[in-house]
């Protein structure tokens, strides 16, 4: 029977309870709803989909499902049961195996089967299974990490192929109990059973040189090695003493060269090394680390103080960038040039600055203006006016949520985790605000690393409060138990994500801060309202010194901070921020708008103590000699001896977007360009000349309009539908059409049988099923093919390979091969007919 078909019939006996917990487990199933359990039974086989439920297994589901996969085959009806399972599984017993195998079936990966032909009536009496059959295309070619069979790695490998009969052929002369072998398949035979035993390896190993186990060892978990010169011809008849690990190994096939470069530990070879398991590493729990601890007060200290550093930084950011934009590249992101300018600014480090620059960036806090490819701060910007503890909880939501990751700046280029032709720096390193920092899969991965933390907090905190330290090693030891799938994208992220999270206070001191366990839990509020006791309010008030410096005593008000930093220069770091008064800094101020009353006024409000002499002395003396020349924007001038005609026009209505300034009874000028003010002045009746050529080009900026409430609202990745659209599914299935199709031996071809939507999937996933059934058996099928002018013909042919959407297929009527599109098969039809 079809595997698919199987399927739906095992998805069809199933309560509404256990449906549901299908749907919450693998959401996919059910967008779009499937018409019946034949389309929700292919939809779960779909690669896409196993892949997506395979991501979320446990290193001992894993296990099972590669081992299972292993020791089954659907063509020729060989299933599984629990019993079968350990004897492949070291350590392992049945009734563990039980449960991981319900478990296995409740994801649809694996479903319900036929004890195998020839078997016992107390074995057959046991529950037999049989993975998905999209499962050996996810797993890949090495699963649990054993590479492939002698068999198959004459099938593949041309050059193994030539090279394997005199491989046998030396052996047996050197003496080693193998049979001769007069093909390559009989010869991959003969040393599939020299292989077979774990006892004789072993006995074989003992006279290998020395560092040969060491160099087996590093195939423990894959198969495939990296060796150079690894098609270098070694013989066993002339083998020298002192041959090495890999030429000892070549020379009696015990490794396979794939290439120049690379080679291969077979099936039997790397069984026998694990004792003839193929699970030889099998445990139901998690593994616990030896971690250190912290008191609660201590971290909670850590993180208050990075809370408020990281507030105080992200103002004094947007304070510079509103003083100087931050310009970008031609390729995109901004230059390290650029970025050492601000970092100097902040007092902070390069790689700081870029990830504070990031964060702030994802937040909203800083946006791109399009008109002059600089990041500005935004008009109105309500980050400002919020208290301490919501700005916080702004910049956790738009972390949480956001797919770039501001640890990513700095790092090398062109990794994997980088696409490719993207911005990067001069050193081959990515640039901030550059595309090279986005990743898709940083939420989930933020948000399981966050879980993480919380379960290890759990499992190893003290009674007394103390808190377990967690570094990135733990992290990613409970990372790869947990979801071992994912373990890679994990690694390369884990130390950034650790990073940012103790940047955020979600971290202090190396633990999971309590604020960081209520994020974790998805309790935001109860964060904020933690955060809210805790965090110190923000100082409105400085304190002068004649030094011409003012100290503030404490983290100040983002609009009190911004207004000093605006006549004053920041020197150091930590929140005692000391501000320096200088002759430049005043005249900042003055060139800003503000004149020294309302400077002297402004520091009489905000300091708790009295404005030092000197410091008065400073802002009247520069301010007495402001303004003496005075420069301004003007793009054109209008002069004439006619002083009336200046005033008409000064006084013109029409005339007030031209910027008019007066700078002497017969002298204008304008911040319009010559041709726009000739243009606005021909229109009030007079005659212009014009001494400039200058282009009549009208530039357009663009203006965008007052953005309302730009708060980011963090919502977890959704892990299952809702409840109504499971009911509307389940409503759906259970009036539809039963799980069969049109036969045992015929299918739907790919291309569909012109039903809209997810029948066609369904359909589609079984003609695909009987195609690479005919491919894997050497059996001839009936297609019904129809050509460019709609044709339909229908073909006796036998499937050679599917791939890229076309079918290679041997024609016996004809004698040749052909290729086929998919989509223009209609159905195929299984026949019974063997390639002889």
């Amino acid at each position: 029977m079809s595997q698919i078909r199987a399927l739906g019939e095992d998805l069809q006996a199933r309560s509404d309870d256990s449906l549901r917990a299908l749907f919450a487990a693998r959401p996919d199933l059910m967008i779009p709803a499937v018409p019946n359990f034949a389309a929700l039974a292919a939809r779960a086989s779909g690669r896409v989909s196993v892949q997506r439920a395979l991501e979320r297994l446990n290193r001992p589901q894993m296990q099972v499902l590669e081992a299972l996969h292993l020791c089954t085959n659907a063509d020729t009806g060989h299933s599984a049961s629990a019993a079968t399972l350990k004897r492949l599984i070291k350590g392992s017993t049945v009734a563990a195996l039980e449960r991981l195998l319900a478990s296995l079936q409740d994801l649809a990966l694996v479903h319900r089967a036929d004890p195998s032909h020839g078997t016992g009536a107390p074995a057959a009496r046991q529950r037999h299974y049989l993975p998905v059959g999209s499962l050996k295309d996810v797993i890949g070619i090495y699963p649990a990490g054993l590479g492939r069979s002698y068999t198959e790695l004459v099938r593949l490998q041309p050059a193994f192929a030539q090279r394997v009969v005199q491989l046998v052929a030396e052996l047996h002369q050197s003496g080693a109990g193998i049979a001769p072998a007069d093909t390559p398949m009989d010869a991959a035979l003969a040393l599939q059973h020299w292989t077979g035993s774990p006892e004789a390896l072993q006995d074989l190993l003992s006279r290998a040189p020395e560092r040969t186990a060491a160099l087996l060892d590093r195939f423990g978990n894959w198969a495939m090695g990296a060796v150079p010169q690894a098609q270098r011809r070694v013989s066993v008849l002339t083998e020298t003493a002192d041959a090495g690990p890999v030429d000892w190994l070549l020379a009696r096939g015990l490794l396979v060269p794939l290439d120049a470069a690379h080679v291969e530990l077979p099936h039997s070879v790397g069984l026998a090394l694990r004792g003839g398991y193929v699970i030889d590493h099998f445990a139901l729990a998690p593994p616990v680390p030896n971690l250190g601890l912290t008191s609660a007060a201590l971290r909670r200290n850590a993180a208050l103080g990075a809370i408020a550093e990281t507030l105080r930084l992200a103002g004094e950011l947007l304070h510079a960038v509103q003083a100087q934009p931050l310009v970008t590249l031609r390729s995109g992101g901004v230059g390290v040039r650029e970025m050492k300018r601000l970092a100097d600014t902040l007092r902070i480090g390069l790689p700081e600055a870029g990830v504070l620059v990031e964060l702030c960036a994802l937040a909203g806090l800083l946006r791109l203006d399009v008109d002059s490819s600089a990041w500005v701060q935004p008009e109105q910007l309500e980050w400002l006016t919020l208290p301490r503890q919501e700005q916080w909880l702004w910049l956790v939501n738009a972390w949480l949520s956001s797919e770039r990751v501001p640890s990513l700046v700095g790092q090398p280029a062109g990794g994997a985790s980088a696409p490719a032709g993207r911005a990067a720096g001069a050193a081959g390193t990515i640039n901030a605000l550059s595309a090279e920092a986005q990743r898709p899969d940083a939420p989930v991965v933020r948000k399981r690393i966050l879980e993480i933390l919380q379960e290890l907090t759990i499992e190893a905190g003290a009674a007394d409060g103390r808190a377990p330290v967690l570094d990135a090693a733990a992290v990613l030891e409970r990372a790869d138990w947990s979801q071992p799938r994912m373990a890679r994208r994990f690694s390369s992220l884990i130390r950034g994500v650790l990073a940012e999270a103790e940047m955020l206070g979600l971290v202090g001191s190396g633990a999971l801060s309590q604020i960081g366990a209520e994020i974790a839990l998805d309790h935001p509020e109860t964060a904020l309202g933690i955060l809210g006791e805790h965090l110190p309010a923000a100082v409105n008030h400085v304190l002068l010194q004649a030094d011409l410096t003012a100290v503030a005593p404490g983290y100040l008000d983002p609009e009190l901070s911004g207004k000093l930093l605006a006549m004053a220069d920041a020197e150091g770091q930590g929140p005692a921020t000391i501000y320096r008064f200088s002759v430049g800094s005043i005249r900042r101020a003055l060139d800003a708008g503000q004149d020294a009353a309302g400077l002297l006024e402004f520091l009489r409000t905000h300091s708790a103590t009295a404005v030092p002499q000197p410091l008065e002395y400073l802002i009247e003396d520069t301010a007495s000699r402001h303004a003496r020349l005075r420069v301004g924007p003007a793009s054109s001038f209008i002069q004439s001896e006619d002083e009336t005609a200046l005033l008409e026009l000064l006084n013109a209505p029409a005339a007030a977007g031209l910027g008019l300034v007066r700078l002497a009874p017969t002298v204008l000028v304008s911040t319009a360009a010559p041709r726009d003010a000739a243009q606005v002045m021909r229109g009030l009746g007079m005659t212009p000349s014009l001494d400039d050529a200058a282009s009549a080009v009208v530039r357009l900026r663009r203006s965008a309009a007052a953005p309302g409430s730009a708060r980011p609202v963090y919502t977890a990745p959704r892990s299952a539908p809702e409840d109504a659209d499971v009911d509307a599914q389940l409503a759906v299935l259970r009036g539809g059409h039963p799980a069969g199709g049109t036969g045992p031996g015929s299918a739907h071809g790919p291309g569909g049988s012109g039903a809209p939507g997810p029948a066609a999937e369904a359909s589609t996933q079984l003609g695909l099923e009987t195609l690479h059934r005919a491919i894997r058996l050497k059996q001839a099928v009936m297609m019904n093919v129809v050509d460019g002018l709609g044709n339909a013909t229908r073909e006796r042919v036998v499937p050679l390979a599917v791939s890229g959407g076309r079918v290679r297929v041997f024609d016996p009527a004809r004698e040749t091969e052909r290729v086929l599109s998919v989509h223009r098969i209609i159905d195929v039809e299984a026949t019974e007919e063997l390639l002889p």
